[in-house]
């Protein structure tokens, strides 16, 4: 089995790494500086955050609100605080912000409220927390920051564009992957001017 594989645990309250997040790896590795401070909202169980710390060697903090997912990731190594978004964190303290949001359209009707499902239920929209993200990333970036964004065409791409531009980021998509039945996945970078 793969390394990505390999790294998934058994623990079902925590969001194990998938093909999003070897997408969203795949194009961060070039472009994370090992000088950077960076951090990975939403770490989950720590992959992507253990894996930028490990190659190119960035100074990484991990940040989620699931105790489960903040045991996990805290078990590589990572620093991690347990948080909503970017609220934990002072006023320019990155370089780089790396997310890879709950995005599945989730009506409340269809809602379990566990752990698992905070960390794919993205409102009835998909943006329910990609849009809290990109309203208040910038204000933990330092100047020349970056958020890197994995995005769902669930949750209508070019909504989330429009959303990033109203909050004054330049947006590139760097990558897709439509190999996925139902959606297509993205990987945005969004630049402060």
């Amino acid at each position: 089995m793969s390394r990505l594989g390999d790294w998934r645990d058994t623990n079902e309250l925590v969001y194990q790494p998938a093909e999003d997040s070897q997408l969203l790896l795949t194009h961060l590795r070039d472009r994370i500086d090992p000088e950077a401070r960076l951090l990975d909202v939403g770490t989950g169980s720590g992959y992507i955050a253990a894996k930028l710390r490990d190659d190119p060697g960035a100074t990484v903090v991990g940040v989620d609100v699931n105790p489960h997912a903040c045991r996990q990731a805290a078990a590589t190594g990572v620093p991690v605080v347990r948080g909503d978004l970017v609220a934990p964190f002072a006023t320019a303290s990155f370089d780089v912000l790396v997310c890879n949001p709950p995005y599945l359209p989730t009506t409340p009707d269809v809602a379990r409220g566990d752990w698992m499902e905070h960390a794919l239920n993205g409102g009835p929209s998909g943006r329910r927390v990609t849009n809290r993200l990109l309203d208040s990333a910038a204000s933990v970036l330092r100047p020349g920051g970056r958020v890197y964004l994995l995005v769902s065409s669930l949750q209508d791409i070019d909504r989330v564009r429009d959303r990033a531009e109203s909050n004054g980021f330049a947006v590139t998509e760097l990558g897709r992957d439509d190999s996925f039945p139902f959606e297509t996945l993205s990987v945005l970078e969004l630049t402060t001017g």
